[in-house]
């Protein structure tokens, strides 16, 4: 094991390793901070950390990083390495060196309806009570009560069993006609999958029985086995997972790629379906420890395991992930994990700071958790609407906007319908100025949400994770404090001989074109309409 000390410089601020990690950012010398990424690499994640002094550490491979008393101190494998990069003097500088030697972009372009309308999806809707009557009651509502159709998401349920990527019958007795209509009301649809196939299942039997599979086509990632019936020294590794006990593919292996990818294909063909939600793959997922029937055949690490199930998943246009190791620079939909409908307790606390870090990583195409939150034991819990109507305006100015909670049901008043619905038409509205800022991404790795430090290094903003630039020429300041409406901003000065001028381009009582010089710090009124925004003069 080789290690490796990187000394914080005074008044130096570092982001990145992982997006879940987004509030702890940006570390400084007060920092205590500590991480196995060899098998704790959730959400997106990367061997990468960059600082506002110009400098950068990256790894090839997965390690362990302990963050304290202002030094950043590296454990890794003795064929790995781990180097500090001095690139620059800025923040931006850091960001434009790393990404160009190491997760370069190449323009491969995204499809436009992740970004130009929002989605929704069934998860905290029906949880695993999805059917064909309760999606198309859903779908019939986003469009009766005014939101734009999008793509639709049928999360876990909708499927026979895990690993068996047919819809249910008794679920979902006419697919085909359902996708016809969806299609119809101008969705596009994506089914939930995983890497995991059930234990009891027909698709698991017909892989592991020597009658079955005669010809010991190993499928499925595999364990050594002392049972050498019909001259078998290994059987299918069994992991444990959110969804119980299942053996799971390996991607990296042309036989489970094309046992997944026929079935996908069947769903495209047959019944019209646009794409698939790829959920689960993570890293610990993979590690020897999460296996309960014996010892990893494979020479693959987990984190290689990882990448080859998000590159697998690409082959399809319409597609999201939400935990990815080394994707950045790649053309690829992510979303932010799970968040609790709250104000602090990992809610709505959390989707600034982890974006930013998102974005500083290599990230940009990024959707926030779902509105009102995603976690899934939350699911029949009651909302509150000032939260629901404050995160549906922070996710108004995300690249992308994500309902599943139906509003017209949750919410207790026409006032927080509507004020809802207006969050949705924001983003709407938008929606040109955004896929700008998207195809600026693809080409040349921009960030679309950026640290305000990005932009204007120096001034002291590189603790802010309350606020973002939206691009390099809008300011975007959401309330996320409840109860509050004012919204006190710092604006940022700029580097030129005049301070910026900003302007107000929110909703509210003051004034549309209202002006502000940058280089001071003011409250503006926020009630519950206005979303804070200042456009760059």
């Amino acid at each position: 094991m080789k290690q490796f000390d990187v000394k914080m410089l005074p008044g130096e601020h570092w982001w990145g390793g992982s997006t879940f990690y987004g509030t702890q950012n940006p570390f400084t010398a007060d920092s205590d901070f500590h991480c196995n990424f060899r098998i704790q690499a959730f959400n997106q994640a990367m061997p990468f950390f960059l600082s506002d002094r110009g400098r950068y550490i990256w790894s090839e491979e997965p390690f362990q990083v302990d963050i304290a008393g202002g030094t950043l101190h590296f454990e890794f494998d003795d064929t790995s390495s781990v180097t500090l990069t001095e690139a620059g003097k800025t923040l931006k500088d850091t960001y434009e060196a790393a990404m160009n030697a190491h997760f370069k972009f190449d323009g491969t372009k995204l499809c436009d309806t992740f970004f130009s309308v929002a989605q929704y999806n069934s998860w905290m809707e029906f949880h695993c009570n999805q059917t064909q009557e309760g999606i198309l009651k859903y779908a019939h509502g986003i469009v009766d009560h005014g939101f734009t159709p999008g793509i639709i998401m049928v999360d876990e349920g909708w499927q026979v069993n895990y690993g068996e990527w047919e819809f249910n019958r008794a679920k979902f007795p006419d697919p085909k006609a359902m996708c016809d209509e969806l299609h119809a009301l101008g969705f596009k649809l994506m089914l939930w999958v995983v890497p995991y196939v059930n234990c009891a299942g027909d698709t698991f039997l017909m892989a592991s029985s020597p009658w079955e599979n005669p010809d010991n086509i190993n499928r499925f990632m595999r364990v050594k086995s002392d049972n050498k019936f019909e001259g078998r020294d290994c059987q299918p590794a069994i992991i444990h997972w959110w969804g119980g006990y299942s053996a799971v593919l390996d991607f990296t292996n042309p036989v489970d790629c094309d046992y997944m990818e026929k079935q996908l294909r069947h769903l495209m063909d047959a019944y019209g379906v646009d794409g698939f939600k790829f959920d689960g793959g993570q890293l610990d997922g993979y590690a020897f420890t999460n296996i309960i029937n014996g010892e990893l055949v494979t020479d693959k690490t987990p984190a290689e395991l990882n990448i080859a199930w998000n590159e697998f998943g690409t082959r399809f246009p319409f597609h999201e992930f939400k935990d990815t190791w080394k994707g950045g620079g790649k053309a690829s939909i992510q979303r932010i994990c799970d968040k609790k409908h709250s104000w602090y307790d990992w809610g709505l606390n959390t989707l600034i700071p982890c974006s930013l870090v998102q974005n500083l990583i290599g990230h940009p195409f990024t959707c926030p958790d779902m509105i009102g939150g995603g976690e899934g034991y939350e699911w029949q819990d009651p909302v509150d609407d000032e939260l629901f109507i404050r995160t549906a305006q922070v996710s108004a100015f995300f690249p992308m906007m994500q309902f599943s909670r139906a509003p017209w049901r949750v919410l207790h008043s026409p006032e927080a319908m509507q004020l809802t619905i207006e969050a949705a038409k924001i983003h709407d509205r938008y929606a040109d100025e955004l896929l700008a800022l998207v195809r600026k991404a693809e080409k040349d790795g921009d960030p679309i949400m950026r640290a305000l430090e990005f932009d204007f290094p120096g001034e002291g903003l590189a603790e802010v994770t309350d606020a973002f630039m939206w691009g390099p020429q809008l300011l975007v300041a959401p309330v996320v404090e409840q109860g509050a409406v004012t919204r006190r901003v710092r604006l940022p000065r700029g580097n030129g001989d005049t301070p910026i001028t900003w302007i107000w381009e929110g909703e509210g009582p003051l004034a549309a074109g209202t002006k502000f010089e940058g280089g001071t710090e003011i409250t503006v009124e926020a009630p519950l309409s206005c979303i804070p925004r200042f456009r760059r003069g």
